[in-house]
């Protein structure tokens, strides 16, 4: 079982993140910063530290202090990136984003007055009108979410499990797509999901749901099924999820990797760790590298079968080392409904990837096919 005190962000020696963690690089190095990276530690608290300090090639980026701390931090040579104003996202945050940083304000003010609903709305407002500032603040904001994401998952054995986002709450193939999610966190590997509604929320759920009883998943499955989908309403189907957190807090933890690219799939509050992107060929890419212990494709649609082949492609090429496991589930619909099978096992064949994939039939055959081709 993974614990949560496992899966914690791991300090780098030349990267702060918090302001406790701040106030001990202070101590440890007895008032020196040179070579350290801030990342959006709020240091307006801190002036006579600041001040007593030397920073000279330091670099803070998004940090804010008071006037005479900047100017003494400049002074010493430091390189100051000041905080954006006036944006609904952080470019320079240095860890990635909880549920509730990223649905704040639903309960009192609906979806669209989110963090998540207001970046995207940036989005649509940004992508399309040739700003370099814009696309160059995107850049940054993706580039400190995968350096968030390497440091979180330091040593972790991660399974990626795939599927489509039209997957509805109450349904016998959701169901089965939580309960794959809690037996792989029971078997200690870490859950990965594209991180939205659908399969996605089903596998994080199940991870969530890997600690409590097993009769817990059934009455949140039931719970939940009372808002089968995100639309009409996010802020009701959201609200549903958060209601089962509260009523079973302390599940396990899961990673949950969307983008604001498919603005009309909201984040799913089941993953506890949410690294969220614009890019999304850099979150397509990133989740499914990061998926060191396999990948699990349930049903899916255009979307999933692109994500079978972006993973099939560095196992064909072990352009990332030794091949990973793929499963695919469900024989009828990736031999028959959209044939992908019969190419993937083509493409392997007298490969160091063909004894890496496998075919199952049904969801509850997934755990065991994976531990097979490890």
């Amino acid at each position: 079982m993974v614990n949560g005190d496992d899966l914690q962000p791991q300090p780098t020696d030349r990267e702060i993140e918090t302001l406790d963690e701040f106030d001990l690089r202070i101590v440890e190095t007895g008032g020196k910063l040179d070579g350290f990276r801030l990342q959006s530690v709020d240091l307006t608290s801190r002036t006579d530290t600041l001040i007593a300090t030397d920073t000279s090639g330091a670099v803070f980026l998004g940090c804010p202090m008071e006037t005479g701390a900047l100017a003494k931090v400049r002074a010493d040579g430091a390189l100051v990136f000041p905080p954006v104003p006036n944006l609904p996202f952080d470019p320079y945050r240095g860890l990635l984003y909880s549920p509730d940083q990223l649905f704040d304000g639903l309960a009192d003010h609906g979806y669209d007055a989110t963090p998540d609903a207001r970046a995207y709305a940036w989005f649509q407002r940004t992508r399309s009108d040739g700003d370099v500032f814009a696309s160059m603040l995107r850049s940054v904001h993706d580039d400190a979410i995968s350096d968030a994401l390497d440091e979180l998952l330091v040593g972790a054995r991660v399974v990626g499990v795939m599927g489509g986002h039209a997957m509805a709450r109450g349904t016998d193939a959701y169901a089965g797509a939580a309960r794959l999610g809690r037996a792989l966190t029971r078997t200690g590997l870490t859950v990965a999901t594209g991180g939205g509604p659908g399969a996605m929320e089903a596998a994080n759920l199940g991870a969530y749901a890997a600690p409590h009883p097993d009769d817990m998943l059934d009455e949140a499955l039931e719970l939940l099924a009372e808002t089968p989908s995100f639309v009409p309403s996010v802020s009701d189907w959201a609200q549903a999820a958060f209601d089962v957190r509260a009523r079973w807090p302390k599940g396990d933890e899961s990673v949950g990797i969307p983008t604001w690219f498919y603005g009309h799939e909201p984040p799913n509050a089941f993953a506890a760790h949410i690294a969220k992107y614009f890019a999304n060929a850099t979150r397509e890419d990133g989740l499914l590298a990061r998926c060191n212990a396999g990948v699990i494709f349930l049903p899916g649609a255009a979307g999933t079968v692109q994500e079978i082949f972006d993973n099939a492609t560095p196992n064909y090429y072990e352009s990332r080392g030794e091949p990973t496991p793929m499963v695919l589930v469900d024989r009828e619909h990736w031999t028959e409904t959209l044939p992908a099978w019969p190419l993937l096992s083509s493409l392997a064949r007298r490969r160091p990837m063909e004894p890496r994939i496998a075919l199952v039939d049904s969801v509850e055959d997934a755990p065991a096919a994976l531990a097979a081709l490890q």
